[in-house]
Parts: structure tokens; C-alpha cells; sequence
């Protein structure tokens, strides 16, 4: 379905999944979880955004750039310092990105921001979710993070992919398999 026909019927629907009486639907849907996959077409993402932020209230729902966070954490070090570090261990890319070592990485950043979400008490919306291809964050490792677990309000992914229902395949960026476990996908 094209953008035009597709945005209002997936916003609503993203609405009614949020909605207070549909919140144990959503936990026992999403395997326990506490975050919803809002899908669209990776070449619509900017119209998908732009119609999110035009029609989800700013006062319950705070929008994380995941590219800003991208570019913050890499700005930490500055490029040359943070180029060396990522070419040491480019096979693993979780050791730059999303590391158990107490220095802030980019998973600390974008837990940092649902917590700030959270504690405004906000729906936190994670949007340019593209920046994570590459980085060995993948969205389970988002979605099964024990803050993110226990969430008063679910996360909201806005996640540029290609959902096959006949098969429950979810493919991310349109080619990379993605889990769809701990989540309920708005497709």
C-alpha cells in the first residue's frame, strides 16, 4: 500500500495499541515485552516521521533521534579517536557501541534518553533507527534491556523495514532478518 492510503490506517493503529485498556494485550502479545515496532517502507521513512511527529501530542510522547545520538557519541572522542577505536574492533562492533565497560556508549545513550522519556512520564519514540545498522545494536538487545522491560508506557520503534506476514518475517533497512519477539509490530 502506498504512503497516502497507509500512514492514517498504521497511525490509528498505533493509537489504539497504545491506548490504557489495551496495555496487558500488548505485554501478552509482545512475549512480555513493552515495546511496539511501528513499520514503513525505508524510502517513506521521512514522510512516516513527519506525519508521527504532526499527529502524536508532544506533551505524551517524546521523539529519541537515534542518528543525533549516533553522532553525539561518536563527537564524545572526536572522529579520529573514535575512527581508530572502531577500525580496532570493526569485527565486533557491539565492543564500540554496546559494551558492558562503565564508559557511555551508544546503548547508554539511547537508554539514557527512554529513562529521561520515562521519568517525564512520556511514550518514548525511537526514530532514525536506520544509524543502528552496523553497530551490533539490534533492536531485541533495545526492546529485551531490563529498563525497557519494565516501561510504565511502551516503547514506540519506528522501524524502516519490510514486514512478510505470511511468513512473520521482519526485515529490517528491507533485507537484514530482525527479531519481532519482545515487541508487538504495527505493520
Amino acid at each position: 500500500m502506498a504512503y497516502l492510503d497507509d500512514h492514517k490506517a498504521k497511525i490509528e493503529n498505533l493509537k489504539i495499541t497504545l491506548h490504557a485498556s489495551n496495555q496487558t494485550q500488548l505485554s501478552r502479545e509482545a512475549n512480555g515485552g513493552r515495546s511496539i515496532l511501528f513499520t514503513y517502507p525505508p524510502n517513506e521513512e521521512e514522510l512516516y516521521l513527519n506525519k508521527l511527529k504532526e499527529e502524536l501530542d508532544s506533551n505524551q510522547f517524546t521523539f529519541i533521534n537515534v542518528a543525533e545520538l549516533l553522532v553525539s557519541f561518536i563527537e564524545q572522542d572526536g572522529w579520529e579517536d573514535f575512527k581508530n577505536y572502531y577500525l580496532d574492533f570493526k569485527d565486533t562492533p557491539h565492543v564500540v557501541f554496546n559494551s558492558d565497560d562503565p564508559t557511555p556508549d551508544l546503548m547508554d545513550l539511547i537508554i539514557n534518553e527512554i529513562k529521561n522519556a520515562e521519568k517525564n512520564d512520556k511514550i518514548p519514540v525511537l526514530i532514525r533507527t536506520g544509524a543502528l545498522y552496523g553497530t551490533g545494536i539490534e533492536n531485541n538487545n533495545i526492546m529485551e534491556h531490563g529498563f525497557v522491560m519494565r516501561l510504565k508506557k511502551p516503547l514506540v520503534i519506528g522501524y524502516p523495514s519490510k514486514y512478510e506476514k505470511a511468513t512473520d518475517t521482519l526485515l529490517f533497512l528491507n533485507f537484514k532478518h530482525a527479531n519481532n519477539y519482545r515487541c508487538t509490530v504495527i505493520e
